[in-house]
């Protein structure tokens, strides 16, 4: 018989009552190999929710693999963060703050990729950005770069979703309902080569930050999950590419299990380089999230997987006021707390995003600058429009993000607004 179902907020009160249930401690490793030299990553372990106080620790991990160069990577690393953090009101609970998260990573990767394609710069960059509070993980992802998730049992979980266009249907019907074309290299005399891509620009990958020579229908909406980890812990391994062409999730968590994350990370790489060679570069990041009381992640019993399997995820919850409930956590057992990966905005910010407006001024929820609803924006009942387009039914945005948006889905060509 299935746990009843309660709300998060119960989750987490549960959590801090109990004595038991203590924070746990994370412990990672980080190892590659470069080919190209186009990766890189961010480890920072000594967030915090609230400015000064040290009981609102957050550690955020995070992979860049860029391509066409790497001035988006460098540029994504550096600012992604802070662009996430901007977007979330101050003020709030941690039961808020962790459901605030997944439209402040929205917020925060659209933001990003307007700022550097307003720099003029043509190189691009997948994004794998993991942010840790306690026993809950957020995830969100564009392009091809994964985040595994190996838990007690044994079950290999993803947390990410691919954006390749050769794997990933879904994305290949929007991108060409948007506007874009899909097929492989022509080479002399007709024939057909490599994996499929996106015309124009010739890109393998449906999302990405940059990639400003490219058509506006590569968006930088990330796929987001968050999920709540039992008092057992878990492993995430999150890698580029190059790890990934190499190894199955299964053979990546297989081949490090029982070590702690420094060797396993190393050990990862090892085994990628092993099965395929250097291709490409080859980074690899795992993060041990174990008990307090463990130096580290117990040992894992490997198990055939079986009907039960489909019982490691809670049932998925959106946040909202009809779908705020999730399956009660226990030992072994991992709380589905949110998924969406719609690439469409207006769904991915909702109607009820926090409006502020003094005399008139109102702040744009992405780009987060002031303006007046002039220039083409207008307010009537609530919802921003313009004449010449539907009804807007999402939060305020400032002209060029609302540009930005009607691009995205293929509603006009846009070229980004270059500053000095």
């Amino acid at each position: 018989m299935r746990s009843p179902l309660v709300p998060l907020a119960t989750l987490i009160g549960r959590e801090l009552r109990n004595e038991k249930v203590e924070r746990p401690c994370v412990k990672y490793g980080q190892a590659g190999l470069a080919k190209k030299g186009e990766d890189y990553f961010l480890i920072k372990t000594d967030c915090q929710r609230v400015p000064g106080d040290s009981s609102t620790l957050f550690s955020v991990y995070a992979i860049f693999d860029g391509h066409n160069g790497i001035s988006a990577a460098i540029f994504a690393k550096e600012s992604l963060l802070n662009n996430v953090m901007s977007a979330i009101p101050q003020d709030i609970s941690r039961e808020e703050w962790l459901q605030t998260l997944p439209r402040a990573l929205v917020v925060g990767f659209v933001k990003t990729d307007i700022e550097f394609q307003q720099k003029g710069e043509t190189s691009g960059t997948t994004a794998t950005f993991v942010l840790i509070d306690g026993w809950t993980v957020t995830v969100a992802s564009v392009g091809d770069s994964r985040c595994i998730l190996d838990t007690q049992g044994g079950v290999v979980s993803l947390l990410t979703v691919d954006h390749r266009l050769e794997e990933n249907a879904e994305e290949r019907e929007r991108v060409t309902a948007s506007g874009g074309e899909v097929g492989r290299l022509n080479v002399f005399g007709g024939n057909e080569v490599g994996p499929l891509r996106c015309w124009p620009g010739g890109l393998c990958l449906s999302r990405s930050i940059g990639d400003t020579d490219v058509g506006e229908f590569i968006v930088p909406i990330p796929h987001v999950k968050q999920v709540k980890l039992s008092n057992a812990g878990g492993r995430l391994i999150i890698a580029s590419d190059g790890i990934w062409d190499a190894l199955s999730s299964d053979m990546a968590a297989k081949s490090c299990r029982g070590l702690p994350a420094e060797l396993a990370a190393k050990l990862v790489v090892k085994e990628a380089l092993r099965s395929r060679g250097l291709k490409d570069d080859t980074t690899c990041l795992v993060v041990d999230i174990i008990p307090s009381d463990h130096s580290v992640l117990p040992p894992t019993p490997r198990k055939k997987h079986n009907m039960l399997t489909s019982f490691l995820f809670g049932k998925k919850s959106q946040y909202s006021a009809t779908k705020g409930t999730n399956k009660l956590s226990a030992v072994g057992i991992v709380e589905e707390l949110f998924e969406d990966g719609s690439a469409i905005l207006v769904e991915r910010l909702g109607k009820d995003f926090p409006v502020n407006s003094n005399l008139g001024i109102f702040r744009c929820a992405v780009c987060q600058a002031d303006q007046t609803p002039t220039d083409g924006l207008v307010v009537n009942s609530g919802p921003f429009f313009s004449p010449a387009s539907k009804p807007w039914e999402g939060p305020f945005l400032c002209t060029n993000c609302r540009k930005k948006k009607d691009a995205m889905e293929g509603k006009r060509p846009s070229r980004p607004i270059l500053t000095a």
